[in-house]
């Protein structure tokens, strides 16, 4: 009788206990915010990608087509483009 009524505590705290992680947990932030670049004169995908990404600029450019949603790599001079975290 004492096992199952101390167990239904530890359970019950417990459920507390996700629940309560449930309803604080939120994105940590941990990917840095949101930064944007305004397209110049002259500016590519590929050149934006070399300046601004580390690694293959190939990537970098995948990345950005993605995040803007581009369907092609035309880009326009004062084009604001969302830079991946």
């Amino acid at each position: 009788m004492f096992v199952s009524r101390h167990l239904g505590r530890v359970l019950l705290v417990a459920l507390a206990v996700i629940v309560l992680w449930a309803l604080f947990a939120g994105e940590t932030g941990a990917g840095g915010p949101e930064r944007e670049y305004r397209v110049r004169p002259g500016d590519t995908l590929w050149s934006i990608a070399v300046e601004t990404f580390v690694g293959d600029p190939r990537e970098g450019v995948w990345e950005l087509r993605q995040r803007n949603e581009l369907e092609t790599s035309m880009i326009v001079p004062g084009q604001v483009l969302v830079l991946p975290a």
